[in-house]
């Protein structure tokens, strides 16, 4: 059995320092990696990053990651994968990591992602320039992890976790205002999930939404913005023998 910790949203910044680390310093026990949704920081700049470093260096756990929509606010994206990458962490776009866990081969594929809505009421490809290349950014980062889930099937893995930042399904949505769904994700990262397999898919960004949701094709979604779980970390319960089945009770507090 697999316990994936995982949390989004956690917007450090200066003055921040030392808030998680006394509840990730407990992962060792109760854990087996740390999963970071994404809207890490506030505004994106490596003096943020750093912060989020501190939290998170020489952890018990693995720590993997994607950045979210707040980590790119000063075009500093770069920078604040670099800091995270520094203090171990695993920083994911359109990749996938293999982690060896007491025997298990777990990967983890990732992406920020983006919006567009969903099934029925979506944005397309269509029209103007912008709103072609609003999609097309959407279907870049959906086909990217898509490729990078088929690349930990074809490594090996026992089990495979999808990261984003943006939501796969508008189950997890539920809360928010039904006008901002267009901005908060995109079936097109479901359908990825879907096409290339995932045994879990773990977001963050909707603040006002809700913990569990499942795509159509039967993948468990999970959004774990620090609003929405209301604690440092979220547990799941992953295995290669036996999934879980949807809607069974796999949280538990750090």
């Amino acid at each position: 059995m697999i316990r994936v910790a995982a949390v989004g949203d956690i917007h450090l910044g200066p003055g921040s320092a030392g808030f998680l680390r006394p509840a990730f310093d407990t992962l060792g026990d109760c854990a087996d990696l740390l999963l970071l949704a994404g809207d890490l920081t506030r505004h994106g700049t490596r003096e943020e990053a750093r912060v989020v470093a501190g939290e998170v260096a020489g952890l018990a756990v693995p720590v993997v990651a994607v950045l979210g929509n707040h980590d790119y606010q000063s075009d500093e994206e770069e920078a604040v994968a670099e800091e995270l990458t520094a203090a171990g962490v695993h920083v994911l776009e359109g990749t996938g990591v293999v982690l060896d866990l007491d025997g298990t081969r777990v990967g983890v594929a990732g992406t920020k992602g983006f919006g567009g809505g969903f099934a029925g009421r979506s944005g397309s490809d269509f029209g103007e320039p912008e709103m072609k290349a609003f999609i097309q950014y959407t279907r870049t980062c959906a086909g990217g992890l898509e490729k990078a889930l088929r690349g930990l099937q074809e490594a090996g893995s026992d089990l495979r976790i999808a990261l984003t930042h943006y939501a796969p399904v508008p189950d997890t949505l539920a809360g928010e205002p039904l006008e901002i769904y267009p901005f908060l994700g995109s079936y097109l990262l479901a359908e990825a999930m879907d096409g290339a397999g995932a045994d879990l898919a773990v977001h963050g960004h909707a603040h006002s939404g809700t913990e569990h949701g499942i795509t159509a094709g039967g993948v468990r979604v999970r959004n774990v913005a620090m609003p929405v779980i209301d604690r440092a970390f979220a547990i799941y319960h992953l295995s290669p023998h036996a999934p879980l089945p949807t809607g069974s009770p796999d949280r538990s507090a750090p």
